[in-house]
């Protein structure tokens, strides 16, 4: 395929800006940017532009709210980033886009793959540009990078190398013209969104399976009934208020701001074998 020259680019949370931007310094014409609405900020009626929509006023890119918009803007190809909606088929029918998906596909289609290959233990995963069409991430792949996954990273540090990775593979796959697709092939896996539940540090589970949900970020545990965050911590010998293997670092107790975990066991002064709920 001839590289389009003339883009629509679909996107909203902040790892969909380095992309979109990657695209611009590239020399492709972004068109149009559709992305999510404004939300309102805290408990007044103020409201705060998605981060895609902030950079796409920044690079002077006009910004619509509304899909409807894509099919007249004379774009060659759509270029969909972390977009959070599906694109109906009439729409793909009109105008052909690609996905930039932060996973090795099939492996992890859905929402949330960043932490799911964290949660599973992967070693590796990657980035794919892939064809949007009606199914969840089931597009042929037109071109795929792989990334190891360091025993230590955490899901920000990997998201970010996945998004630094992806926006280069994505603006050099575009300029060269999309090759022809492969097809997916191996084990379907799904990344479902992330739930709190699955966050919940637990003494019946391993200090391994512990860490890394401390890793993912937003781990917690109850202790005498009040929520505890638990942002840092390292895998060690020993137990800490019933957590075999894994030493809390830095936390966060209920209504108050982050502390170190040393800090705050002072001040609760657990006794011993005193364990979270």
């Amino acid at each position: 395929m001839t590289a389009p020259r003339r883009l629509v680019y679909l996107g909203t949370p902040a790892m969909a800006v380095a992309p979109l931007e990657a695209l611009v310094a590239a020399g492709f014409e972004v068109v149009l940017v559709v992305t999510g609405v404004d939300k309102r900020r805290g408990r007044g009626t103020a409201t705060s532009p998605t981060p895609v929509k902030e950079a796409a006023a920044r690079l002077g890119i006009p910004v619509s709210h509304d899909l409807a918009d894509v099919a007249a803007c004379g774009a060659d190809l759509g270029v969909v980033v972390a977009f959070g909606r599906i694109i109906p088929p009439d729409l793909l029918a009109r105008v052909p886009m690609v996905n930039l998906h932060f996973s090795l596909l099939p492996r992890w289609r859905g929402a949330a793959p960043v932490e799911r290959a964290l949660l599973a233990g992967d070693t590796e995963t990657g980035v794919c540009v892939m064809r949007v069409d009606e199914g969840l991430d089931t597009g042929a792949v037109f071109a795929r990078e792989v990334l190891d996954i360091p025993d230590d990273a955490t899901a920000s540090w990997l998201r970010g190398r996945l998004v630094e990775v992806g926006s280069a593979l994505l603006a050099r796959t575009l300029a060269a013209g999309l090759p022809e697709p492969v097809e997916q092939s191996g084990e379907v896996v799904v990344a479902a969104k992330i739930r709190p539940d699955d966050l919940r540090l637990s003494t019946s589970s391993s200090a391994v399976e512990n860490h890394r949900k401390v890793r993912v970020g937003g781990a917690w545990i109850t202790f005498r009934g009040r929520r505890l965050k638990v942002l840092e911590a390292v895998l060690d010998d020993g137990t800490w208020i019933g957590l075999v293997g894994l030493r809390p670092v830095t936390v966060q107790p209920e209504g108050k701001g982050p502390m170190p975990f040393a800090d705050w066991a002072r001040g609760v002064r657990p006794t011993d074998g005193e364990s979270v709920e």
